[in-house]
């Protein structure tokens, strides 16, 4: 992610620090969860040992609460999404702070001692906010922004390059967006199993965040 798109977000976590010579990787994954896509993601995580972090769009917690105990029961993590996946460029701030109240609402009715531990993760849909409104965020989520975004949702992208992208820039600490959704499935199931693979046989972990 360039620089310039950093300071935009100077609250941001955009990227983990790692030891020298440590392999890690923080994969994301956004937009869930719903049936398919996100018990196919977890799937491929156990299949590695890996560990991810699932930025849930509330609504969708609300309908498919049972695929988001199951990410619970894989060892996941989950982190804030907004309740409807608003733009923060073009949603008044006190409807994106009502909004992203609802979804932790939302997310600590499954599992209080495991989204609760410091303070709550939170990512803004598109990575769309305004400078004031992540000042305000900040004081009680922690921002989680993205070191490689892996254009997955992008039907335009064709798979082999999609993996091709991830593969290039991904580096120890990277944290990396993957989208469960029906609009990434494409790319999702064919990118996934073989970038975990990719980085399993070079003796990288997946860890949460």
């Amino acid at each position: 992610m360039p620089a310039l798109v950093r300071r935009l977000v100077p609250q941001g976590q955009w990227r983990m620090p790692v030891a020298a010579g440590e392999k890690t990787l923080y994969l994301t994954f956004d937009d869930g969860p719903i049936p398919d896509e996100t018990p196919f993601v977890l799937e491929q995580l156990a299949g590695v040992g890996a560990q991810g972090t699932f930025f849930c769009v509330g609504d969708n917690v609300a309908r498919h609460p049972d695929v988001a105990r199951q990410v619970l029961a894989g060892g996941h993590r989950l982190g804030n999404h907004t309740y409807h996946h608003l733009n923060g460029w073009k949603t008044p701030t006190e409807e994106y702070l009502a909004n992203v109240a609802r979804c932790q609402q939302t997310l600590d009715s499954l599992a209080p001692p495991v989204v609760a531990e410091g303070r709550p993760l939170l990512r803004p849909p598109y990575g769309r906010i305004t400078r004031p409104l992540a000042h305000t965020l900040a004081a009680t989520h922690q921002l989680i922004m993205w070191d490689v975004l892996t254009y997955d949702f992008d039907v335009t992208y064709a798979p082999e390059q999609c993996l091709r992208t991830a593969l290039r820039y991904s580096r120890p600490g990277a944290i990396v967006v993957f989208h469960d959704s029906l609009k990434a499935s494409r790319n999702l199931r064919y990118v996934l199993p073989r970038y975990l693979q990719y980085f399993a046989e070079r003796g990288y972990q997946f860890k949460a965040l």
